[in-house]
């Protein structure tokens, strides 16, 4: 059953979202009236037209300096929020200390020192993954974050079947998780970097997600980035030879992540 996002309750980032579109709408249509004052005045000569001209773009003038303070607001507050929410996302997911987090930041480190800026997410939507989605999706913003890249597509495969979407990252994750599968049994992540090859461009990276090893062969002269591995299931020693090899023979790591 696909997962389906709940009524949210109202938040302190709504709220300033709500106030940023009001701002917004004042400073459009504060800008709208000099225009239509001016088109009905002529060129504006007379005396009433100028002083009211003139306090419309003084009206104006205030209306975007709030706007620049109320972004300013925002950024503050959401980055130090954004930094808690990290941390309680790694927390929750085994990696908010000890070797765990040490593993994470050396993989964040390494995402950071490749060239170029587009990272590629590869999700595994096969029916075993379907118990970890949830889990999964807070992890891979953090990732995206944290690694200072810019997440250029994620796409998924399942029984010789891919698909890739592109758009901000909420728009990227909100269609995997309403439109990816999580059924079928066949891992063809070879099949998925062959199609992905020739479709989307060639990112700084791509990032890896299963829980089982391939079913098919994965052709390593298709993979023109560095591949680094995220296997789920730390017991399954097979998952993870084939991860650390698809890392090591592109180029990039493999991390693991033990959810609790």
């Amino acid at each position: 059953m696909r997962r389906r996002r709940g009524q949210e309750s109202v938040s302190i980032y709504e709220v300033f979202s709500d106030m940023a579109l009001l701002m917004l709408a004042t400073f459009i249509f504060l800008l709208v009236m000099i225009l239509l004052v001016s088109k009905m005045q002529g060129n504006g000569d007379s005396e009433a037209t100028r002083a009211r001209i003139a306090a419309l773009e003084d009206a104006l003038a205030k209306s975007n300096a709030r706007n620049v303070d109320l972004l300013q607001e925002m950024t503050t507050l959401v980055g130090s929020d954004s930094s808690t929410q990290m941390d309680k996302v790694l927390m929750s997911a085994g990696l908010g200390s000890g070797k765990g987090r040490k593993d994470f930041e050396l993989m964040i480190q390494g995402l950071r020192a490749l060239p170029g800026k587009d990272l590629h997410l590869m999700v595994d939507a096969t029916g075993s993954m379907h118990g970890v989605t949830s889990f999964l999706i807070p992890v891979l913003r953090v990732i995206a974050i944290r690694s200072g890249k810019h997440l250029s597509a994620v796409s998924w495969y399942a029984d010789r079947k891919t698909n890739t979407f592109t758009g901000t990252m909420g728009e990227m994750f909100d269609q995997l998780m309403q439109n990816a599968p999580f059924i079928g049994s066949e891992e063809t992540i070879g099949h998925a970097f062959d199609v992905v090859g020739k479709r989307s461009p060639i990112p700084g990276a791509y990032l890896l997600i299963g829980d089982e090893a391939p079913t098919d062969s994965v052709h390593f002269h298709a993979i023109h980035a560095p591949v680094f591995t995220l296997p789920l299931g730390s017991s399954d020693t097979s998952t993870r030879v084939a991860f650390q090899k698809i890392a090591d023979i592109s180029g990039g790591r493999m991390l693991e992540l033990r959810f609790r």
